[in-house]
């Protein structure tokens, strides 16, 4: 437990473990009706970037727990490994973080290109009178 608390505060491990407080706490106000799920549709297109086709919070909400699954398990097999302090462990470091954050984004690149078809961005015209009672 204690490798694992080491890993999630060290050096840069602690921006993956911030932006998964924030995350957390943005669908803490989703989950209580103060915010929407779909409020940063509008503000950002992931389509370019290989996550189009679900809403925003969801695509960043995955490549967030990713990237700190990832960066925090291979920070505490590094922990775990005792490599000695100095330059070295600061490069590795920063190359684990990004390499963390680089396969975060494919895995969520994979994820999502299945789950486009739970988040429709235009609705059918069967789903549009089945929503509205007609028919």
């Amino acid at each position: 437990m204690r490798t694992l608390w080491e890993a999630a505060t060290g050096p840069l491990s602690i921006l993956f473990t911030a932006a998964l407080v924030v995350v957390g706490c943005f669908w803490l106000l989703v989950a209580v009706g103060a915010a929407a799920a779909n409020s940063f549709d509008a503000d950002l297109d992931l389509g370019r970037w290989g996550m189009g086709g679900v809403p925003v919070a969801v695509a960043l909400t995955l490549l967030t727990a990713l990237a700190w699954l990832f960066g925090v398990g291979a920070h505490a097999l590094l922990l775990a490994a005792l490599l000695p302090t100095g330059a070295v462990t600061g490069a590795l470091h920063v190359l684990v973080s990004a390499a963390a954050l680089l396969a975060a984004w494919r895995v969520t690149c994979l994820f999502v290109r299945p789950l486009h078809r739970l988040f429709p961005d235009e609705p059918g015209p069967a789903r549009a009178a089945a929503r509205d009672g007609v028919g």
